[in-house]
């Protein structure tokens, strides 16, 4: 074999570890029939939601996942694949998932979350959770809320009362008291 091919496979395995290393999602997708233009607008999308997406051998992925320790994805490497790797979890598959909607000749596969091998329909069900800023947003709502409904409750029977009337100064306190006459 030649040198320079040995290098690039070499290269092209650690590029992958590299993705496997720094991805919480990786979707293994069919891209066969989509046009160059629609290819390009997919890898757009995907860079948008900080994501990315390469295509190599599957031989040479199935070594990047026995080499990193990661679940065999055997069963869904046949045919030419392409590979997401999102830095979010549902981040990249929104965005594939999305894309996929409008262009029928991208089929989602499977893949892997968090470490786990993922089914197609795990990888469309994480596309539909909110991000990671969305939850803790609605983690704190959560937390806010019986506070927020107490001040509320709060302010409702304050209006409802009357304010209590401040007592009036009393008449001999306020005037200076006069000498006593002898």
């Amino acid at each position: 074999m030649n040198k320079q091919v040995l290098e690039a496979k070499k290269k092209a395995v650690v590029e992958i570890n590299d993705g496997l290393k720094n991805s919480e999602t990786v979707a293994v997708v069919s891209y066969q029939g989509l046009t160059v233009a629609e290819l390009q607008e997919l890898r757009r999308a995907l860079m948008d939601a900080d994501a990315c997406f390469g295509v190599y051998k599957n031989t040479l992925v199935n070594r990047a996942l026995k080499e990193s320790n990661e679940p065999d994805l055997s069963d869904l490497l046949n045919g030419p694949n392409g590979f997401v790797f999102s830095k979010d979890v549902s981040k990249g598959p929104k965005a594939l998932v999305k894309f996929s909607r409008y262009h029928e000749k991208l089929v989602v596969k499977g893949g892997l979350i968090d470490g786990k091998k993922a089914s197609a329909e795990d990888i469309v069900t994480i596309s539909k959770l909110p991000d990671k800023n969305g939850l803790i947003s609605m983690f704190l709502s959560c937390l806010q809320a019986p506070v927020r409904n107490f001040a509320y409750a709060v302010s409702k029977i304050a209006e409802k009362k009357p304010a209590a009337a401040a007592p009036a100064p009393a008449a001999n306190a306020a005037a200076p008291a006069a000498p006593a006459a002898n």
